[in-house]
């Protein structure tokens, strides 16, 4: 009987956020911005996401020019469709809207290769992709063992070889991923305007300031302050009611 309620609330939860999310899309195509935001945010507020709803509440913030909420939705939407050419667009154009111009600092060498071929999936598909290679693998061996002639043996067991590399590959690849998604702590500026300060404390000289939109990333926290680092290395502490982290 438990396990039937649960099924019942589970279907009925799905349907009301997929009805939220299609009243959203609606709205926003009605041009109402403000009811659309309102319709998306109930979804999330059921525990569900998704990148396109990221990426639909964000285009209704931007269509707002509501700087901070835009951007920061379009970070959430990344973090689950990384590299997504739509979401990096809009993310541009949202960030063109920012008063700081912080120019990134750009890596070179064999972390950037490694990132940028890791990065084209998160942890969770790179995931999958192993377990679609062990099942090729599978496929492979099958053919190996049961082939009745020689060449194809070879051929079976050098298919057997690379797939095996492979899924050592893509399981490395999902690690790595893991590990930079948990260590990577991105976070938001919502406050119009946000002190940066040279020590977590009020009284202590400024390090420079920073405006509403503007990416961070979090090094570590006391109960009021966290420690910042900008794109462009440059670091400080500010309050921790001025940022939104992403993750």
């Amino acid at each position: 009987m438990k396990k039937i309620i649960f099924l019942f609330l589970l279907f009925t939860q799905v349907f009301w956020a997929q009805k939220g999310f299609e009243e959203g899309n609606a709205l926003y195509q009605k041009e109402k911005y403000n009811e659309a935001v309102t319709a998306y945010e109930s979804v999330l507020a059921t525990k569900k996401q998704s990148a396109e709803l990221y990426f639909n509440l964000a285009n209704a913030y931007y269509k707002l020019n509501k700087v901070a909420p835009a951007i920061y939705n379009y970070e959430k939407a990344l973090v689950l469709k990384p590299n997504d050419k739509d979401i990096l667009n809009n993310l541009n154009f949202a960030k063109k809207l920012t008063i700081d111009d912080i120019k990134e600092m750009q890596k070179v060498g064999f972390e950037k290769m490694l990132r940028d071929f890791t990065g084209k999936y998160n942890y969770d598909s790179w995931a999958w992709i192993a377990v679609g290679f062990a099942t090729l693998f599978l496929v492979f061996f099958i053919g190996y063992y049961f082939s009745g002639t020689t060449l194809l043996k070879r051929i079976f067991f050098v298919g057997m070889f690379v797939v095996a590399i492979l899924i050592v590959s893509s399981i490395l690849s999902a690690v790595f991923e893991k590990s930079y998604y948990e260590n990577e702590r991105p976070a938001i500026v919502f406050a119009e305007a946000a002190e940066v300060k040279s020590e977590p404390r009020e009284s202590a000289p400024d390090a420079f300031m920073l405006h509403e939109g503007t990416k961070v990333m979090v090094q570590e926290k006391t109960r009021d302050w966290n420690k910042v680092e900008l794109l462009d290395g440059s670091d400080g502490w500010i309050e921790s009611k001025n940022i939104k982290e992403v993750k």
